[in-house]
């Protein structure tokens, strides 16, 4: 195998650089994805009860509601604002947080009835899964 690598690099180290650099990556990113698929579907990350510590783009995967929904509920089309927790959007408002994250709960139950899923927010009714 040492052989191999130090004949490739003899006859063109610029392509086997190239060659370990896009390896590392795909490592790296198939890794990456693998992850984050066996984070999301592991049942005990649906439908959280939403917390103050939570953002929206979490909120979004957790229950699984279109961005849109989201985006209507904030009132913001802003994409940063999927990256700051409801605590902290809820003091730009100048809101309470849990009125901030009510408004939230109620356009996931207004979105999942027009669906016809669960409509529970509080995380009891985890019957209905997809």
């Amino acid at each position: 195998m040492i052989s191999f690598l130090k004949r490739m690099w003899r006859a063109a180290p610029w392509a086997t650089t190239i060659l370990a650099l896009a390896m590392a990556a795909g490592v790296f990113f198939g890794t990456r994805t693998v992850a984050s698929w066996v984070y999301w579907n592991d049942p005990a990350r649906r439908d959280q009860p939403i917390a103050a510590w939570m953002t929206p783009r979490y909120v979004t995967y957790s229950w699984r509601i279109p961005r849109k929904v989201m985006i209507d509920a904030l009132g913001s089309p802003n994409p940063a604002e999927g990256f700051r927790n409801f605590e902290h959007l809820a003091q730009d408002r100048g809101i309470p947080v849990d009125e901030l994250m009510m408004q939230i709960e109620d356009a996931i139950v207004a979105f999942r009835a027009t669906q016809g899923s669960s409509g529970s927010v509080d995380g009891a009714n985890k019957a209905t899964r997809q």
